[in-house]
């Protein structure tokens, strides 16, 4: 496949490393347009031959010729004019210089295989990461399995070893009726079949020693495969619920996790019970030095152990609480409003039907009670058979404390985690155990504005740690690595809406974080004061300014944003750059950085006399003028007024170069007269402002010339 094919199938993140390769030297246009015959070159030959170089020039410039060619037939009259202004100023810089093009074009080249090869890299080592957990999955269910099959063997050569019991036992009984007998056996006869019966008892002592020693491989399975599940794979399932409930990839293999569980279950029980048959085989029959006598003890024990071991961590929270009006907001509860929970047993046994109880602890120096009932019978779910336990009508009330004294906590209420207990007790066959687990920290929050607080804290610990009852975790909150924060940070975005964060938009978030601090930062390390408080004095906490971009989006932005439209997280600077050598009327949209409860704006770019780019921009438009009139229709029916009051369309291209029509032509809603009722009041407002700026003017006695400069004028079409 050809190099330039590639490139386009890369993941955007990747796709944006290609964008910055190309400029106003060497447009990205020529590349696509010419991507055949370029890469049929060495370049890396002609950029060290002047005369080559020159040939090549002249070749590249011919090829242009015939792609302008095939956009006259298509009379693409954009297309052309791109062409022939790429051409001119392909002439005036490399026309003395066709080396310097040269050099370009070969470094930019090997730059796009360095791209390819680093994500060819990344992919390898996912495939390589999920081929060793498929593998991983693989000799897991193999010692499952193998565990399995030597439960059923001994299960065999205990019912082998029960029929050679009764066959010994009645061929004694026999030959002692027989030994009395007036006309039994003669005395070489009955010395025979004593020798018959002496051998079987050896025989019988080698099955129960075998038996015996078969039962405790099986233990030993059981807990090489219990020892796996416990301390490697339901830790990692649990890193996994953490990851999803800050917006992360779904959490799977709890099925499978369960069907590990309760296979164990059940052969450890299988287990007992075959203990219990040897015991009865102990009873009827005794022997000297008899194996099962000297280690059923032991193996039942032992059994027994593991067996308690396993139900002891088979309880977990299948889903962390969570309020129904906020699904992307786990595990953030404010008080007298409902949450929802759910727990799964992982062993899967009919019998063990029964009650589970929640507590909520008072570990902080908030007190709360559970309102609603707080217990539940776990009931076997009909979609996978599990034991299952969903506490749909949780509330907590806080305990007022009342009177003089009262004592203030080191924190305040958004940095406060908690955590919600849940335990029950296992009683079956003489066999008591106490089940237990514990939610992930909650923060309690008494009001709705408090939640994008009480958010950040949850990404923060949720990023950092892993253990369930550190509850002091904000006392002395660590750092984060921005790798870590950028990843979390793109999942806000892609967990709400189909796209997350590129470099580029992550790279300009890392700017206004760490800003002149990244040079004396080289790690990226940020503190938790950096993301959840204000960055200075006059500005506003770093996470509440992107939850109010996020809460924009999803209001009011959502098809906007997943169709791409929106650049978002580009700076000031960083747009004037981007938008320098396009065509005129070429505009990007972008986050507002001054806005603190989110908006959206954009800028365009025209050229002055001496052809200079000029760079203008509009108010941030705020979820209050967007609930009025949509996006695309404001971008639709955007004009200025020019010297002379002379309407102008300033907006023509989406940037790269996408006609504004037919990025947002899509989105235009079509009403009589293309005027929606909401229309006419929001440009009514518009226009009045525009009329009090004619009016400020004309007071300070201004002159038509003090009005050359553009002046918005939102009246539409």
């Amino acid at each position: 496949m050809a190099q330039w094919c590639q490139l386009k199938l890369l993941d955007p993140k990747y796709q944006e490393q290609v964008h910055q390769l190309y400029d106003d030297s060497f447009p990205m246009d020529i590349r696509q347009y010419l991507s055949k015959w370029i890469e049929s070159i060495d370049w890396d030959n002609v950029a060290v031959d002047e005369s080559l170089a020159t040939v090549r020039f002249h070749d590249l410039l011919a090829q242009l010729d015939d792609q302008h060619s095939r956009f006259t037939l298509e009379k693409d009259l954009l297309q052309q004019h791109n062409i022939r202004k790429f051409k001119g100023n392909l002439q005036d810089r490399f026309q003395e210089d066709p080396v310097y093009m040269a050099k370009i074009i070969s470094r930019n080249l090997k730059e796009e295989q360095r791209i390819l090869a680093a994500a060819k890299s990344i992919e390898t080592d996912r495939e390589d990461t999920q081929t060793s957990m498929v593998l991983e999955k693989q000799k897991l269910d193999n010692k499952v399995k193998d565990m399995k099959n030597k439960v059923q063997e001994a299960d065999q050569n205990i019912k082998s070893l029960e029929y050679l019991q009764d066959e010994h036992d009645f061929k004694e009984n026999t030959l002692k009726n027989r030994e009395h007998e007036m006309n039994g056996l003669t005395p070489k006869q009955l010395e025979h079949e004593k020798l018959l019966i002496v051998e079987m008892n050896f025989s019988l002592k080698h099955k129960r020693k075998e038996v015996v020693g078969q039962l405790a491989e099986v233990l030993n399975m059981a807990e090489a495969v219990q020892s796996d599940l416990i301390s490697e794979e339901l830790p990692e399932w649990k890193k996994r619920q953490q990851r999803s409930c800050i917006g992360g990839p779904p959490n799977t293999c709890l099925d499978q996790l369960q069907n590990w569980f309760t296979a164990v279950a059940e052969s450890l029980q299988q287990v007992r019970q075959q203990l219990k048959e040897l015991q009865e085989l102990e009873q009827k029959y005794t022997y000297d030095n008899d194996p099962i006598k000297q280690q059923k003890g032991f193996l039942e024990g032992r059994a027994l152990a593991l067996f308690r071991n396993l139900l002891e961590h088979s309880l977990v929270v299948e889903r962390q609480p969570c309020m129904p009006t906020h699904p992307q907001r786990p595990l953030v509860l404010q008080t007298n409003m409902q949450f929802t929970v759910k727990l799964r047993f992982l062993v899967k046994l009919q019998e063990f039907n029964y009650q589970l109880k929640v507590k909520f602890p008072m570990f902080n120096v908030r007190k709360f009670n559970i309102l609603e009932s707080n217990t539940k019978v776990m009931t076997m779910e009909q979609s996978n058979g599990s034991l299952a336990a969903e506490f749909l009508h949780l509330k907590l009330l806080e305990q007022r404390v009342t009177g003089k004294g009262k004592k203030e906590g080191p924190l305040i209420v958004t940095e406060e985690l908690h955590c919600i207990c849940f335990e029950s007790e296992l009683r079956q066959s003489g066999l008591e155990i106490k089940l237990g687990t514990i939610s992930l920290p909650i923060v309690v929050i008494s009001n709705s504005s408090q939640l994008p607080s009480g958010w950040a804290s949850i990404l923060w610990y949720n990023m950092l740690t892993s253990e369930p009852q550190n509850l002091e975790f904000f006392l002395s909150p660590p750092t984060v690595s921005w790798g870590q924060l950028s990843e979390v940070l793109s999942w806000q975005f892609s967990s709400v809406t189909k796209r997350g964060l590129n470099d580029e938009q992550l790279g300009m978030l890392a700017d206004k974080l760490l800003g002149q601090k990244a040079q004396r930062n080289p790690e990226g390390l940020i503190p938790w004061t950096m993301f959840g408080a204000s960055l200075s004095e006059k500005s506003f906490p770093f996470w509440l300014w992107i939850e109010a971009i996020l809460d924009l989006i999803k209001r009011h932005l959502l098809t906007l944003w997943n169709d791409g439209c929106i650049l978002g997280f580009v700076s000031k600077e960083r747009a004037k750059a981007m938008l320098t050598g396009k065509c005129p009327g070429t505009f990007l949209l972008r986050f507002s950085e001054s806005s603190r409860d989110g908006a959206i704006t954009f800028t365009w770019v025209e050229h002055d006399l001496y052809d200079k780019p000029v760079f203008h921009a509009v108010e941030p438009y705020t979820k209050k003028k967007l609930s009025l009139i949509s996006l695309p229709e404001i971008i639709c029916n955007y004009k200025v007024m020019a010297a002379g009051n002379i309407p102008e369309i300033p907006l023509c291209f989406l940037y790269p170069d996408i006609p504004k029509d037919k990025a947002f032509g899509k989105f235009y809603t079509r009403t009589i007269e293309g005027k929606h009722p909401a229309t006419f009041y929001f440009y009514f407002f518009l226009m009045l402002s525009y009329i009090s700026q004619m009016l400020f003017f004309i007071g300070l006695g201004s002159s038509n010339q003090h009005l050359q400069s553009r002046l918005i004028d939102w009246t539409p079409g």
